[in-house]
């Protein structure tokens, strides 16, 4: 067991000293948010967990976690929730929180900040892509030590796309469930029309060709209510909305399986564009299209960091005297 899931045993036993809990009984998810700096994962976890908090910036990988209980007297069943802060410079990071040991029980959730278009596209293609390869070693990894495993893993991709799909050849599922937030709708909502049917667009072809589910959400109660159902069904296994928004003047709102090539429609470009495009798959014709409009700032996530060191959240006096002795 590792440090967490002592730490996780400990607390539940302080909690139910009399539950009586069998093996098998307790439900245990796990969850990566990950996504652009400054998104708002914090703030999605905090409204999933109810606690009333103000966020403060992440640091690196952070852990927190929930509990629930299905019935009344039911043992509380454990939802543990991993953020990786830092954008993309610390995507490394994420072999710590998804290991051989909890894959089958594990979900993405990547946050994206619809108010920086021109980040968009790098950053959620590098967050998915260290992601989706570090899974699929353990994968790989499992084939040979737990094959029934690896199997139900893999054919659990396909789950949300049933087999007479019209686009059941042309998606490449993402390993995990994977769920597609677009934050800040409220800002995003300002743009020109045009702007945000494209990168509307581009986000439905993306989570339909991962198998995701997409939602765009904002501070607002009733939109992050909507994110949060399908966090808690990741989570705890509650029911799965059929609703679905796919109208470009609202906030879109499309579960995993329910949108088509069809409905999307072809990328947003004339066709003399197109004919001067080349591209090996959809996805790099979908990213030629949508960089076309929103060219890829050259940032860094690292730039911006401040040092940890200095941040009054991490204050400890002792170490914090011995550290100001060292450098005198």
């Amino acid at each position: 067991d590792t440090l967490w899931d002592l730490a996780i045993a400990e607390v539940e036993k302080r909690e139910n000293p009399d539950d009586d809990v069998k093996p098998g009984e307790v439900w245990e998810k796990s969850i990566l948010f990950m996504g652009n700096r400054n998104g708002g994962k914090t703030t999605i976890i905090l409204r999933c967990l109810e606690r009333e908090e103000s966020p403060k910036p992440t640091l690196a990988l952070e852990y927190t976690f929930g509990r629930r209980a299905r019935r009344h007297n039911a043992p509380k069943d454990v939802a543990h929730f991993w953020e990786l802060g830092g954008g993309t410079s610390l995507v490394e990071l994420i072999r710590i929180p998804i290991t051989s040991h909890n894959v089958r029980s594990f979900a993405v959730v990547l946050v994206l900040d619809l108010s920086k278009p021109n980040e968009l596209w790098t950053t959620m293609e590098s967050l998915l892509q260290v992601t989706r390869n570090h899974v699929n070693k353990i994968l790989t990894k499992l084939e040979k030590t737990n094959p029934e495993v690896a199997a139900e893993i893999k054919q659990r991709m396909w789950n949300d796309l049933q087999r007479d799909h019209p686009d059941y050849a042309l998606v490449d599922p993402f390993p995990i469930p994977l769920v597609i937030i677009g934050s800040k709708y409220d800002i995003f909502h300002e743009f020109d029309s045009e702007m945000r049917k494209i990168i509307s667009k581009t986000l439905r072809f993306v989570s339909h060709y991962y198998g995701a589910s997409l939602v765009f959400t904002s501070k607002s109660e009733a939109l992050l209510l909507k994110a949060r159902a399908l966090i808690n069904h990741l989570a705890f296994g509650y029911d799965k909305s059929k609703s679905m928004s796919v109208d470009p003047s609202k906030p879109l709102f499309i579960p995993a399986g329910l949108d088509s090539m069809s409905q999307i429609g072809p990328p947003p470009a004339s066709d003399s564009d197109m004919g001067k495009m080349r591209a090996n798959t959809p996805l790099e014709l979908w990213r030629k299209v949508f960089e076309k409009t929103f060219p890829p700032k050259g940032f860094c996530d690292l730039q911006d960091s401040k040092d940890p060191a200095q941040d009054m959240q991490y204050a400890e006096y002792e170490v914090d005297a011995m550290r100001a002795q060292k450098n005198q």
